[in-house]
């Protein structure tokens, strides 16, 4: 059987390919934003494959306004005098004292969101029941007034959906898409939920196309296909269609999965995963080999040093990997303000033109061109198949200063940046970022990680294998997962029981239990994991546990549960990771590599290096896609599977 895994990122498309025999071949391609799929096409059509797993950013380039696409007309249905709340949504300003601020432009223009003379009361009883003639009225003015697809969102669907189901089953009479709102977030909060059914139905168009595109050339070739959700696990082609908006994080999820994997295999209980690219950098945690999950999300907003502002994009109530994000890869690009002052970011130079050093017309200077600049990378990258230009790249940095100078600065600033991203993931989660092992992967992680890790107060790092494809690898070690949540649980065994019941026809190998749990008038919830114990007292103290270690205190107050969810577990076998040769006399050569001063720095070929291997810093280690850089006072040995342990 040959697999492959995809990652389409801002910079790189990567894949992973593992064939019938069980060996692993790589392969990174510059992308092609407009059109996302040809780089995808393009890498798959050279290999023999049974199997594509594939991780999209398309949605929330969508909703960003990206690539070219445009988010289709999208119609609302909602029960009477409720039509405004997508547009009222909540008082929260990403600007306090901005007068100018503007709140995201809603998915469905006012003249486009229809109101329903129905009713269903908070205990789920039917007050008045959905009036089809007049629905289908609503469909036909919707639809004259150029509606592509629709959602609908009725008041307390979540203890009662029968008025939506009557209506969406209708609407899907005049509607190829058609969303309703239980079907997507099944829990109370009538804006979170209503934004979450918009999102969906404003995605379904054009995830679908792309998606179905991608299937007819696979299926072509003899192969199957499945998505990477945000959630980490695969789903069909079919679920992700239907339901795309569990497609937002989708990439970067499969990252953390990877993580998470390999974290089984070495036995290491509390990793950080470090993910930085061409385009951005990622962080998530991953605890007791669980990946850390979130059930809110805005997308298309505005984010500050990786943490999502609040009132500036769309939120989704969908489970999602816990991460955070920066504007901070290699495609960074470097500049100075008006007061003079050395910036980095959130500007990127992308895929096209890409750094300097491409040579393919940037003339901004970028994180990559710094790194090349201090002799950080070698001048051949991506398996040969690049070389980059160090002249250009330093006559780049020259324009903003002395060169040396302006890299090292510009990656102390790029490594503060992405310290930042690992703190919202550790310490604003209660967790001491200090008891963690960082994992570094991505084109650019390896190069960053040990500064970044000092910057954290981390003292060991580990590097895995195939680093800049890594979350390719990771696609293809994650499991099935279909989630399915209740709201407002009358008794909570039950409740869990009913959910598996649901979730019974994937034939699940295990299931993972969650519960959105807060104090009795709180305003919000805290999401906490459960085993098999879901009893009240046993979600009290997993509770109170979260609470301390978030906000250091817990109260002497009752708890209710608001959401309880499910993932049915259905396990993939993995592929085998090769193991480094047993013993060997790898080749060094030797390089100028600036630190905080020019040093000469031993360089090896990482595929050389045998088991239990020692290298001291500086250094770098050079494979395909990625560098490794081993500082002064740091020191890196060859671990099982290959993995570089690197210790300060």
């Amino acid at each position: 059987m040959g697999l492959v895994g995809v990652d389409v990122g801002g910079t790189f498309t990567d894949f992973v390919f593992l064939d019938e025999r069980g060996e692993v071949k790589t392969l990174k391609i510059l992308s092609t934003p407009r059109e996302p799929e040809k780089a995808v096409i393009e890498g798959l059509s050279a290999v023999k494959f049974s199997e594509v797993l594939h991780a999209s950013t398309i949605g929330t380039n969508a909703l960003l306004g990206q690539m070219g696409l445009e988010v289709p007309r999208v119609a609302f249905f909602t029960t009477r005098g409720f039509r405004d709340v997508v547009e009222i949504g909540r008082q929260n300003r990403p600007r306090l004292y901005d007068l100018f601020f503007q709140k995201p432009r809603p998915l469905a223009p006012r003249e486009l969101r229809f109101e329903v003379d129905e009713r269903t009361l908070p205990d789920g009883r039917v007050e008045k029941a959905v009036d089809l003639g007049e629905v289908a009225e609503l469909a036909r003015k919707a639809k004259a007034a150029g509606a592509v697809s629709v959602a609908v969102g009725f008041l307390h669907s979540y203890a009662n959906p029968s008025n939506e189901v009557v209506a969406a089953k209708l609407l899907r009479e005049y509607f190829e898409y058609v969303t309703a709102s239980y079907e997507v977030a099944w829990e109370p909060r009538e804006y979170e939920r209503f934004s979450t059914a918009l999102v969906n139905a404003a995605l379904m168009p054009l995830v679908g196309r792309y998606l179905a595109k991608l299937q007819s050339y696979v299926e072509s070739r003899g192969g199957k296909m499945y998505v990477m959700a945000s959630s980490g696990g695969l789903v069909t082609v079919e679920e992700a269609a239907k339901r795309p908006v569990q497609l937002v994080e989708s990439g970067p999820a499969a990252g953390v999965i990877a993580a998470a994997e390999l974290a089984k295999l070495l036995g290491e209980g509390r990793v950080i995963s470090f993910d930085m690219g061409g385009t951005t950098a990622k962080a998530g945690t991953v605890v007791d080999f669980q990946p850390s999950v979130t059930t809110e999300y805005e997308v298309g907003g505005e984010s500050h040093r990786g943490r999502v502002i609040k009132g500036s994009g769309y939120p989704v109530r969908f489970p999602f990997v816990d991460l955070a994000e920066v504007s901070a890869g290699g495609g960074t690009i470097i500049w100075r303000d008006a007061g003079g002052a050395l910036r980095v970011g959130p500007l990127s130079a992308g895929a096209d033109p890409g750094p300097v050093c491409y040579g393919r017309g940037g003339v901004d200077p970028t994180v990559t061109d710094a790194n090349l600049a201090l002799g950080r990378i070698p001048e051949t990258v991506a398996g040969g198949c690049m070389r980059l230009e160090a002249e250009a790249a330093k006559r780049a940095l020259a324009k903003l200063g002395d060169p040396v100078d302006v890299a090292s600065s510009a990656l102390r600033l790029i490594n503060l940046e992405m310290a930042r991203a690992i703190r919202l993931v550790t310490v604003e989660r209660g967790l001491d970022p200090s008891s963690f092992v960082l994992m570094a992967f991505g084109g650019a992680g390896p190069q960053h990680a040990t500064e970044v890790a000092e910057e954290m107060g981390i003292n060991r790092v580990l590097i895995p294998p195939m680093p800049g494809v890594f979350t390719s690898l990771g696609m293809l070690m994650a499991d099935f997962k279909f989630e399915a949540r209740m709201a407002y649980p009358r008794d909570l065994a039950k409740g869990f029981a009913e959910l598996e019941e649901k979730l019974s026809q994937h034939r699940p190998d295990y299931f993972l239990r969650y519960a959105d749990v807060r104090y009795k008038g709180q305003g919000w919830e805290l999401t906490v994991p459960l085993g098999a114990d879901v009893s009240y007292e046993a979600v009290k103290r997993a509770f109170e546990e979260k609470h301390t270690a978030t906000y250091g205190f817990k109260l002497d107050r009752d708890v209710e549960v608001v959401t309880i969810r499910v993932f049915a577990v259905v396990k993939r076998a993995k592929p085998r990771l090769p193991e480094p040769p047993t013993e060997g006399n790898p080749s060094v050569a030797e390089k100028e590599v600036y630190f905080d001063g020019w040093v000469k720095a031993a360089v090896y070929n990482r595929a050389e290096l045998p088991l239990g291997y020692k290298i001291k810093g500086p250094a770098l280690i050079v494979e395909d896609y990625s560098t490794t850089v081993i500082p002064p006072r740091w020191e890196a040995t060859v671990g099982k599977y290959g993995v570089l342990e690197v210790r300060l």
